[in-house]
């Protein structure tokens, strides 16, 4: 085999334990009418249909915007947007059910394709479309008449459960039915966030023209806890879109949106098979974790610190002591991978204590995590009545300097510290007060 086949077969590898997780949960993925346009769209449905084959329920909301707005256009039909809403008259209804039956029939044919040599051989997947939405007319708002534009008044849960459980993946179109027998034009964003919500979805997946959402340095965000979202300035107005939208799901009760590119081959499975992602991960709680250590981190802590311990920038610890000292530990947790940790030992007598261990996994490093780390023991020293708190380096000086860290004698460590001091090591003493 070649060096390139076994890189790919350990990338395959790695993948088992993301694998294990999706199977059997559900994903709502929203697609705006912009995704059938490109060129990427035939490799998406390839990706989807993958999912599908490892085990995980798929609901299908697609958008038909570009595509009506088009239909509109050539019949010579003025689109009036009212607070970036159209407004759908009897005319227009008939070009918004044409572009919606269209891309329906689209995204099925794609759907339903098994050529031989061909990614979705054997595939075989059943599409169930339908009247699973139940809307209401937005009404008259601002003084202007929506007329067949409407919102989700409730979404049919059992039945798509139903067919969730039948095999089914999920396609439901921008429309929305009335008990009355009307049909009303739906926002893609409206049936996004209450399908999901309602059905209890896993998580909410939304396609977008670039790589999930940049800040003002054009930089990639690759996760955002909704209490973050306020404050974020973002400028592209479709980022906007998307990111309030996903902020609105996870106050509904979606545990977890993510923001990825339908331009970009491969995002869809990136994101959700490897540790970093292709895009934008908003979820109501940190999506790096900050928890106190317990026994069964041990393994963790160890695999992260050992190549320190290697080059001599860490004191070597046995498995026995980290065992005895395990509650000193607190880590930074991303999807159950232990990425950063630091420990405090606390010398209540002398009113100060160590901070120790700070270590970054290679990979994560330059995000901060050591800083966020730092401050949550400075504020737990803070709490036990502790004055200050000191650190012993050999060759990270400068960074705690930069985190107001002062140099000091090894003459005023504690006592109990003092005579644990190795001389050999010949660290550097540094003191900060709380």
């Amino acid at each position: 085999m070649t060096t390139s086949g076994r890189a790919h077969i350990r990338w395959f590898r790695n993948t088992a334990p993301y694998i294990n997780t999706h199977r059997g949960k559900t994903f709502v993925l929203m697609l705006g009418g912009e995704v059938a346009l490109h060129d990427n769209f035939p490799n998406i449905i390839h990706d989807i249909a993958l999912l599908k084959s490892l085990g995980v329920n798929l609901v299908l909301i697609h958008g038909a915007r570009p595509q009506i707005a088009s239909r509109l256009k050539s019949a010579g039909i003025e689109s009036v947007i009212h607070k970036d809403i159209r407004v759908t008259d009897t005319e227009s209804l008939e070009h918004v059910k044409d572009a919606a039956g269209s891309l329906r029939a689209q995204f099925e044919a794609l759907l339903s394709m098994g050529l031989p040599n061909s990614p979705m051989q054997g595939a075989r997947i059943r599409v169930c479309s339908g009247n699973f939405v139940t809307a209401r007319p937005m009404g008259v708002v601002d003084g202007v008449d929506f007329q067949h534009t409407g919102r989700v008044r409730r979404v049919d849960v059992d039945g798509i459960h139903s067919q969730l459980r039948d095999g089914s993946i999920v396609l439901l179109s921008p429309l929305g039915y009335s008990p009355t027998g009307e049909i009303f034009s739906l926002a893609l964003e409206d049936i996004a966030v209450n399908c999901a919500a309602a059905i209890g979805a896993d998580k909410l997946i939304l396609f977008g023209a670039e790589a999930g959402v940049t800040n003002a340095a054009g930089e990639l965000l690759q996760q955002l806890a909704v209490s973050q979202i306020e404050d974020l300035e973002v400028d592209k107005p479709e980022q906007r879109t998307l990111l309030h939208t996903a902020q609105h799901a996870c106050k509904q009760g979606v545990p977890r949106c993510q923001i990825i590119s339908y331009q970009d081959d491969c995002a869809l499975l990136e994101e959700l098979f490897t540790h970093d992602g292709s895009g934008t991960l908003v979820a109501n709680l940190d999506y790096e974790q900050s928890r106190r250590a317990d026994i069964e981190d041990v393994g963790g802590i160890l695999e992260l610190i050992e190549p320190l311990e290697q080059q001599g920038i860490l004191l070597k610890r046995s498995r026995e002591l980290l065992e005895q000292e395990i509650q000193r530990f607190r880590l930074l947790v991303r999807d159950g991978r232990i990425i950063a940790c630091a420990a405090l030992y606390p010398f209540p007598e002398d009113s100060c204590g160590e901070i120790a261990c700070v270590v970054t996994h290679p990979d994560y490093r330059g995000g901060q995590r050591g800083q966020r780390l730092l401050l949550e023991l400075e504020k737990e020293a803070r709490s036990q009545g502790l004055t200050s708190v000191f650190v012993l380096s050999t060759q990270t000086a400068h960074w705690f300097l930069e985190q107001g860290f002062a140099e000091h004698s090894r003459d005023e460590l504690p006592g109990q510290r003092q005579a644990l001091y190795n001389l050999q090591r010949n660290s550097k003493v540094f003191f900060k007060d709380l």
